[in-house]
Formats: structure tokens, sequence, C-alpha cells
């Protein structure tokens, strides 16, 4: 959630940023700006009228002590109508602080300088392209008919079992999926990150403060009678973690990593692009969160980039990467890479993780602050990064790996699966 003090101080400046999202906020931020007025007015009343009030508690109490009975009542009266004000300037206050905050949710992070103006994925840049696409025979299979070959993934017990998008991964392919998990894992441990096992539902409180309640694009599973949701990726539960807290500046930046399943409903996808393993309602995906401050977060962001690259390096896979024009990036994002890499059976970019800098928009809602060394709190900015979701690598591994013999496996996961080839 953007702060109403950076859009008093720099309206201008958000009203041209978020352009860049192709959307017109000038009209928001005004009426967001006219509610701050009114409730910073508000507010100073109430104030007065509190202050006024302790006042004349105090004369009162001391006319008693001093025998002046009647004075003393006369001034309770004043009193009474004071606490009747009070009351309805604080009912007033609730009601422009709700609205204020009903029109700031509506509101996306502001896009950073460098992100390019833009409305779709078309309008994305290229920013880097590593290896080169590998040669496959002209029979060679998509991973769907690869997984069925082998006996990897069983796409129609996970319909029976729960319905489509819901695989079954079976034998190797179940230990290679394990076996991608531990290696990820392995790896954020490697660069610093701590290791946590979250809850995989979460209350309303988390969702809203990672940014992924209101849920707009109904892509959140919803369990009504606990009121609690299934989270879409471990972002949620580990951001979480901090909400309502205060970091001391030197625990910073707090780096943290985490396997879960993760649950999307995937509302309007369909077609071919959503065959085997290209889009699922469960999935798994180990993630990476840091939290720091906000001087560090841009260089944190290139770090994070460059430790997603080099997964996908030790496991020869080719790939690019893409940032993401104002109007393709998340709500709560103020820059995003998307890493793509390519499918050599389907002949085209399949995207495995996006890393995000959220500046303080998060951490906004989720009141994460640090204390700086004159001892004032400020909020911390907060990045998330997939490292890496699986089910488009694995597809991927399957596809670009295959020959007449069978499927190679990356050498850096034969420690993790205990064998080298499927056949």
């Amino acid at each position: 959630m953007l702060e109403v003090s950076y859009l008093r101080e720099h309206r201008n400046e958000a009203v041209q940023r978020l352009a860049k999202r192709k959307l017109q906020a000038d009209i928001t931020i005004n009426d967001i700006l006219r509610l701050d007025e009114q409730r910073r007015s508000n507010q100073s009343e109430l104030d007065a009228v509190l202050a006024e009030s302790n006042q004349l508690s105090k004369e009162i109490g001391q006319l008693f002590k001093e025998g002046k009975k009647d004075e003393a009542n006369a001034m309770k009266a004043k009193t009474a109508d004071l606490k009747e004000k009070s009351k309805e300037l604080q009912v007033e206050q609730d009601q422009i602080k709700h609205a204020l905050e009903n029109l700031l949710v509506t509101l996306p992070n502001t896009p950073h300088a460098n992100v390019k103006e833009g409305a779709s994925a078309e309008d994305n840049e290229e920013i880097k392209v590593v290896g080169e696409k590998p040669l496959l025979s002209s029979d060679a299979q998509p991973h769907w008919e690869l997984a069925d070959r082998y006996k990897l993934i069983d796409f129609e017990l996970g319909v029976k079992i729960s319905g489509a998008g819901f695989p079954v991964y079976t034998g190797k392919g179940a230990r290679l999926q394990r076996a991608l998990i531990n290696f990820f894992l392995e790896q954020n441990l490697e660069a610093g990150y701590v290791e946590y096992q979250p809850p995989h539902f979460v209350n309303e409180a988390s969702g809203f403060g990672t940014g992924q309640l209101p849920d707009k694009e109904g892509q959140m599973y919803h369990m009504e009678k606990d009121d609690l949701y299934a989270i879409p990726t471990a972002e949620v539960p580990l951001t979480n973690i901090f909400r309502d807290t205060i970091v001391k500046s030197e625990d910073l930046p707090v780096r943290c990593t985490a396997y879960t399943p993760c649950f999307r409903r995937e509302a309007g996808s369909y077609g071919k692009d959503v065959r085997g393993l290209n889009r699922l309602h469960q999935f798994d995906k180990v993630e990476v969160v840091n939290i720091c401050k906000p001087e560090d977060s841009y260089g944190i962001l290139d770090e994070m980039v460059a430790h997603v690259g080099g997964l996908l390096e030790k496991l020869g896979l080719h790939y690019r990467i893409l940032r993401l024009c104002g109007g393709d990036m998340g709500f709560t994002s103020a820059m995003t890479y998307d890493f793509e890499v390519w499918s050599a059976a389907q002949g085209r970019w399949l995207e495995v993780s996006s890393v995000s800098n959220f500046e303080t928009y998060q951490s906004n809602r989720l009141k994460l602050r640090y204390r700086a060394e004159d001892k004032k709190t400020q909020l911390c900015h907060t990045l998330n990064g997939s490292a890496l979701a699986l089910p488009r690598v694995l597809a991927a591994l399957l596809e670009n790996n295959q020959s007449a013999e069978g499927i190679q496996i990356p050498e850096v996961l034969v420690p993790y699966t205990g064998f080298d080839k499927i056949s």
C-alpha cells in the first residue's frame, strides 16, 4: 500500500509513475489527498476536544478538593458535552480512515523509474539471454508424453483424485521432483538464506499484508468455514513472519527461504498453454525472501537475479531474463525480473521465476519497520523471488535432455536423485 505521505509530497511523480501501468490515477490520488486532509483536520479537532476535557477533569478534581462542589458540578456538565463531542468526532474519524484505506488499496505500487511503460507482455524488455537452444530430433516429445512414456507423472490419476491441474508424480518423477527441491534449498542455504517450514494456510491479515488480498483476480483458494486461504506462494507466510515487527538495524538484511506447495485457481487459463505441467492449480516451489534497508534493496535485487540465473545455469538450461513493463508487473511490485527457460519440444519460453522488489508497498501494510541510527523507525523494503518454481523447470529438463536412449539427468542433481538417467 502506498504511503499517504508519499502521495501528498510527490503527487505528480506518483501519477506519472502509475501511468507506466497504463493507469490514470490522478482522480483517485486527489480523492485520497482530500480524505487525508479531512482526517488530519478532524484529528486536530478531536485532539483539542480531548485536551480540553482532560484539563477540565483536572480542574474539577481540584475544585472538589477545595470544597467548591457547586462550581465543580457546574463544570461537569461541560465535560459531558465534550465527551459526547469526542465520541462523534471519533466515529467520524473512523469512517474517514476506512474510506481512505478503501481507496489506498485500489492503487498498485508505483513502478521504479527504470521500468518501461507498457500495457502487456509484448512491451517487456529482454535483458539477457544465456546459453543456446538445444537441438532435438524431429521425433522429440513434449514433457507430458515423456512423463507418460517413462511413468513419471500421472495426469489422469490427478484428475481422478482432485481434478485437472493436480498431477501425481510417480517413481523417478517423484524422486526427481524431490531432488530439485533439495537442490534449490541447499543452494539457497549456501547463499546465506535461513530455511523455514511455514504454514500452508494463512489468515486474512497475512493475505492482506503481502497484497494477495483483496483478491482482485480470484486466484486464492478460500476455506470460508475457517476463514483461511491456501497460499499461492511461500512469500506470503515468510514475509508475514515479520508483520508488526521492528527489526534491529544490525539484523538486516533478513534472508529467508522455504519449500511449499502452492495453490492457485488460475482463473481464465485455457488452451494449449495449459497442457501438462505448464499451468497447474497445485505446484511445488522454493522461494527466497529478503527484508532490508531501503538504500540496499536494488543491490539485493541484483544479487537475487544473479542467484536465480546461477541455479538455471547449473541445471544446464537455456534461459532469458525479462524486465517487466509497468502493465505486466504484479500489483505490489515496483520492479520485476522474469526468468524464462526454453522448452525445446514445445518451441517456446516458459516462465520459471519472478524476482521482485516491492519497496515499502508490503511493509506499509505489514507495519514492518527497522530502527535507524537516529532511533527513528522506518519502513523496510521487501523482495522475493522463485528459486525456483518446479513444474516448468521439470518440463524443460525432461524435454531438453531427451534422446533415443532416455532422459539424461543434470550432473548437479545426481547426488539427490541417486540415478543419472531415466530410461
